[in-house]
């Protein structure tokens, strides 16, 4: 397996995931995926996903290397620091703030969320680290403080500032496959030792094609 590993032990996994990978196996993709190739590296072991990423976002992914390291995470995980970087449409002021608006099914698309009155609490803390006037994007720093299936994305759109290449919420960058969005730290505890892991993914290269400097700005 070709994949960037960030961090490995007894307990626990972290990739960084590459764009267009999908983590776990669905009806329109029951091969391929990044748990098959985890499965396939350690045969009979009992690996799970710890949170997800779209097909479409890079950065990491936590894997627990048994049901009870899962469990264990899972109780912690919702007090880990999540932090993604994302390329957005448009120069986003405030310089920092918090979304706080309840997300739930759109009745249209089940596949798509949207914001409703009924949905489930979410709560995006969002920052700005620069701003391209060139071309009218700016790059942010998001962490999540709930973890609701696309949220940032759909967060973000709903205060007019879509995700860059985001064909679900926003539009489509032509010559760019994906939406610029980063699954860029996470710090959690450890399972067994109790003490504070800290992870981070590196910007992969097309977005730094996007996002000029991005890598340095980012710091």
């Amino acid at each position: 397996m070709a994949r960037e590993i960030l961090f490995e032990d007894q307990w626990l996994l972290a990739i960084d995931k590459p764009a267009g990978l999908v983590v776990h196996p669905t009806y329109k993709n029951v091969a391929g995926t990044l748990l098959d190739e985890l499965r396939a590296r350690e045969p009979g072991a009992a690996l799970s996903v710890v949170g997800r990423l779209d097909k479409r976002t890079s950065g990491i992914v936590i894997i627990a290397k048994s049901a009870a390291v899962h469990a264990a995470l899972q109780k912690t995980w919702p007090y880990a620091d999540k932090d993604y970087l994302a390329v957005v449409e448009g120069r986003v002021d405030p310089e920092r703030g918090e979304i706080d608006v309840p997300l739930g099914t759109d009745p249209a698309d089940r596949r798509r969320r949207i914001v409703r009155a009924d949905g489930a609490p979410s709560v995006t803390i969002f920052e700005r680290l620069d701003y391209l006037s060139s071309a009218g994007v700016s790059l942010l720093r998001c962490r999540l403080v709930t973890g609701r299936r696309h949220q940032i994305r759909v967060h973000l759109a709903a205060r007019g500032w879509p995700v860059v290449g985001d064909e679900v919420y926003g539009r489509p960058l032509d010559g760019f496959p994906r939406h610029a969005l980063h699954a860029w730290r996470v710090a959690l505890d450890h399972p067994g030792s109790g003490r504070r892991l800290r992870l981070e993914a590196a910007l992969p290269k097309e977005l730094g094609s996007l996002y000029p400097n991005s890598d340095t700005v980012a710091r």
